[in-house]
This record gives C-alpha cells, sequence and structure tokens, in this order.
C-alpha cells in the first residue's frame, strides 16, 4: 500500500473536504432521497480504525515513515463471519421478489377487481415497498450508529421474516398495501450488512467480500419467484396435499408466506447465535473525534468526490433496473415487433445461463480483475462494455429479421457473446459499491453514505421499471426504430454511465491496485 494511500485513510478531516456533490442513494436502497441541509450526518459505519486497515504511517511529504513505526499485521479475512452476512443478504430480495409470481391474480381476487385495472394496483404495491425503504433507510443507519449492527440487523430481520406471513394472509387491496408498507419499513438487512462487510474487510479483501454480498443477493432474486409461485395457492395446485385444508383454501397465498418467513428466521437465528459485532466503540459527535464541527448529511454530498460517485451509483442502479424490467418483454416480444421470439420455457434458460455467467463473473473474475485494474479500472472495463451490451439485443432482433443461414450462424455467435460475456457488466455493481466505501472522508462516514444510496436506489427502483416498460411498449407498438425505441434510448444512457466511470475518485479507503492502475494509464 503506498504512503499516500495509507495517508488518506486517516480518520481526521481533510483540508480540501469542501469539495463538493450528490447522488444516489447508492442508489441501492431506500433513504431519503433528498436529506434536510441541517439534517446531522449520523453514520451507519464503524469504528474501524486507519491501523484496522492496513495504514503505515506518512511524513508530510507523502513517503511513508519507516524510522520508529511499525507496520501493522495484515488484517485476516473473516470467512465465517462474511459467509453469515452473505446468508442473511439472501433474505430481503426473496422476500421482496417472492410476490411477483402471483401479486396480480391475488390483486384481482381481493379487490374484485376488472382486468383492465389489476396492473396499476400491482405495480402500486410493488413499488411501495421501494417507496417505504428509501424514507427509512437513513433512520436504520443512524440507529445503527447508536445500538449497534448486530442489534439492527436482527430487527430488521424479524421483520423480513414476519412481513410475508402477514402479505400472505391479506384479504383486501388495503391489507395489501399497508403489509407491504411493513416489508419494506424493515428492510434494512442489506445497509447494515454492507457496513458490517466494509467495517470487516480491508481494501485487499473487500472485493471477495462484497463479490460474495452481490452472489448472495442474486440467489435470493433466483429462489424468490420459485418460491412464491411454486407455493401459491396450493389447494389448487396441489389439491390431494392441500385441496381438503380450508385454511388454505380461505387463505391461498398463505403459505408461501409461511415459508419464506421460515426461511428468512433461519438467518435471523444464525445472525443472533454466530454474529460478531462490528462497531467496537460507542457513537461520537464528529466534534468529539476530532475537535471538528459535526458534519451535516448535505456537507457530506457536497462533497465533490462522494457526489461523483453516488452519481455514478444512481447511474448504474438506473441500468440495472431498466434491464431487469424490460428483457423479459423484449426476449417474448415476436421478432417481427422487435424481439427475440422465445417462448417462456426459452426465456427462462436464457435467464439461467445469464444468472451462471453473472455468478462466474463476480465470483471469479471481479476479485483477480480488481487485484490488477482496481476499482476505477474495472468500472471503466464496464462503462465500455455496457453501450455494446444493450446493443447486442437490436442486432439479435435484425439478424433474425434478416432469416438468412448467414444471419442465423452470426445470430448464435452474438448470442453466446450477449448471454455469456455480456452479465459482465454486472461487476459494475460490485466495482461502485467499493467505490462508495472507499470515497468515505473516513470509516465512520461508509454507513450514511450506504443509506443515501441504498436510499436513491429505492426510489429509482419504485419509478424506473413502470417507466421502462411503459417506453418498450410504446416503441412496440408504433414500431418505432423498428420496436427498439427503448433500446436507442438505453445506449445513449449507457454511454453516459461510460463517461462518469472515467471521473471515479481513487477515495480515501483506496488499495495499491489503484494507484498501479494510475500509473499504468499515465
Amino acid at each position: 500500500m503506498t504512503a499516500e494511500s495509507s495517508k488518506s485513510q486517516s480518520p481526521a478531516p481533510r483540508d480540501d473536504w469542501d469539495e463538493a456533490a450528490p447522488l444516489i442513494a447508492r442508489f441501492v436502497g431506500g433513504g431519503q432521497l433528498a436529506p434536510d441541509a441541517d439534517t446531522e450526518a449520523s453514520t451507519l459505519i464503524g469504528t474501524a480504525s486507519p491501523a484496522d486497515y492496513g495504514a503505515v504511517a506518512s511524513s508530510g511529504d507523502g513517503t511513508a515513515e519507516e524510522a520508529g513505526v511499525v507496520k501493522p499485521a495484515e488484517k485476516p479475512f473473516p470467512k465465517f463471519q462474511v459467509l453469515l452476512l452473505c446468508y442473511a443478504r439472501v433474505m430481503e430480495p426473496i422476500a421482496f421478489f417472492s410476490i411477483f409470481p402471483f401479486i396480480a391474480q391475488m390483486v384481482q381476487e381481493n379487490g374484485n377487481l376488472p382486468k383492465t385495472d389489476v396492473g396499476f394496483y400491482s405495480g402500486l404495491i410493488e413499488s411501495l415497498f421501494s417507496a417505504t425503504q428509501m424514507i427509512v433507510l437513513l433512520s436504520w443507519s443512524q440507529l445503527a450508529d447508536r445500538i449497534g449492527r448486530k442489534p439492527v440487523l436482527l430487527i430488521t430481520l424479524f421483520g423480513t421474516a414476519v412481513g410475508p406471513v402477514l402479505f400472505g394472509m391479506s384479504k383486501t387491496i388495503w391489507q395489501m398495501i399497508l403489509f407491504r408498507c411493513i416489508a419494506g419499513l424493515f428492510s434494512g438487512s442489506g445497509l447494515v450488512i454492507r457496513t458490517m462487510l466494509s467495517e470487516l474487510s480491508t481494501p485487499e479483501t473487500q472485493a471477495k467480500a462484497f463479490s460474495w454480498f452481490a452472489f448472495g443477493g442474486n440467489i435470493g432474486i433466483f429462489l424468490g419467484p420459485i418460491i412464491g409461485g411454486a407455493l401459491a395457492d396450493p389447494a389448487h395446485q396441489f389439491p390431494r396435499a392441500f385441496g381438503n385444508v380450508q385454511f388454505f383454501i380461505d387463505y391461498p397465498y398463505a403459505l408461501q408466506g409461511i415459508v419464506v418467513g421460515l426461511v428468512s428466521s433461519t438467518s435471523c437465528i444464525t445472525s443472533a447465535l454466530f454474529l460478531k459485532e462490528t462497531l467496537h466503540e460507542p457513537k461520537k459527535s464528529r466534534g468529539e473525534d476530532n475537535g471538528q464541527p459535526r458534519m451535516s448529511t448535505w456537507e457530506l454530498i457536497k462533497s465533490r468526490e462522494v457526489a461523483l460517485v453516488l452519481w455514478t451509483y444512481s447511474h448504474a442502479m438506473f441500468l440495472a433496473f431498466v434491464f431487469t424490467a424490460i428483457i423479459p418483454v423484449a426476449l417474448y416480444t415476436p421478432i417481427e415487433l422487435g424481439g427475440i421470439g422465445l417462448d417462456a420455457f426459452q426465456i427462462s434458460i436464457y435467464m439461467a445461463i445469464q444468472g451462471a455467467s453473472q455468478a462466474i463473473w463476480l465470483l471469479l473474475a471481479f476479485p483477480v480483475l480488481h487485484r490488477r485494474l482496481g476499482t476505477r479500472g474495472v468500472m471503466k472495463l464496464c462503462g465500455y462494455a455496457y453501450p455494446w451490451f444493450f446493443a447486442g439485443f437490436v442486432i439479435l432482433n435484425t439478424l433474425l429479421r434478416a432469416d438468412t443461414h448467414a444471419a442465423t450462424v452470426i445470430f448464435w455467435i452474438v448470442g453466446g457473446v450477449v448471454t455469456v460475456v455480456g452479465p459482465g457488466v454486472s461487476m459494475a455493481f460490485t466495482g461502485v459499491q467499493l467505490a462508495l466505501n472507499d470515497v468515505a472522508p473516513d470509516p465512520h462516514f461508509v454507513g450514511m453514505l450506504n443509506a443515501l444510496a441504498l436510499s436513491l436506489a429505492s426510489g429509482i427502483r419504485a419509478i424506473v421499471p413502470g417507466a421502462a416498460t411503459a417506453i418498450y411498449a410504446v416503441g412496440v407498438r408504433g414500431q418505432i426504430v423498428w420496436g427498439h425505441l427503448a433500446w436507442v434510448i438505453m445506449i445513449p444512457c449507457a454511454i453516459g454511465f461510460t463517461v462518469a466511470c472515467q471521473y471515479i475518485p481513487k477515495g480515501k479507503r483506496t488499495s495499491k491496485n489503484d494507484d498501479e492502475g494510475d500509473e499504468n494509464e499515465s
């Protein structure tokens, strides 16, 4: 680690602290989108000291001082603790996505609605989770700084277990809305887990830790719809086993909620028994720490480096949510209308291959690339690839419309690249999380930044998917740009992300990889 990077890791505030900026709730999650200017920065982050990050003392000219300074031993990678946190990470996406297979049917039955109104109420209920999450995340961050990470994690995991049970037993639209909001209220586990992973890791091990974190989230996204779809309305799906059980006739969606709740409760139990607290100091105000006035949330996001990373984070989340929303529709849409023309089975095969590819990129490729290129280098690589990834679907449809032997051969080649190589852009999500950790002025602000980022992300998730599918539908219906309107809009957006990645700062918690990457570029 260079002296310059270790020096920047010191908790003491920097003289150039006022460099300014703002954005996303690393888009991730959900807190206040625009906190008041006088909101005090209460962080979620930890009490990690410079020694925790393997820092060395630096002289005024930025060179390491050898005399009288002993370099701290490298912090070991706590595999079991990271495993527990990644297991806990699986639960929130299971709870969030488990309702997707049956939400439309449940809305129609509980509200006695015409089919024309089902889409509106389904979208409303799905969005309320993210909207509620956006409002409360910053509060979870503040509470975790006061009472510790582990207690808040256990509270949120308990809420994650109870929420699906209540939702599954809803009998009216208003009950569904209420219980979905309650689920969003307790959806702070992802924020706490991010902060705990940051406190447990070093610049050299954080890539591995957050790769597994992302993998845990993908497992939850995969399992949630399977559990929800397989166990919804068991009296009709499995009449021999549940056809005579009056409870499941009266509450057709209770079984999936109970199962999701039981699965989520296992993470609450394992975390309570084996997880260690990572906040080892009582919360102190910034004035108590260094004699400086306590920094407000607004002062934090006015920092130029923080603002750049928040913007890039939100941009990455925007692209991810748009793609997730339109890809199932694009795959299903007939070829002559601008889609790929796959049936449900073929779509499931594509999704499975894409998911496996994404897991390989995150677990195997990302740590290696991060060691070689650093956070900024990986982000740039993903930024260059993103526009081509989106353009690939336009190319695939064009080849299918050509309907020649040569076009078919090229289709399978391009399709293989899009399906196997394309998901590598998902490394950007882990990379921007690391950039968010790196840019924190000192360790006490990591939780705060994650809360802001997740809040913005929740806000984006509440709005963007519906808007994206509407634009796609308009393009297909009117055959605007041969049905490719959504992709034509998204490609310039992806180019904008490419530009944003060029300005990712090294941050305060930089590892030697980023410094080496800068030297190579120069």
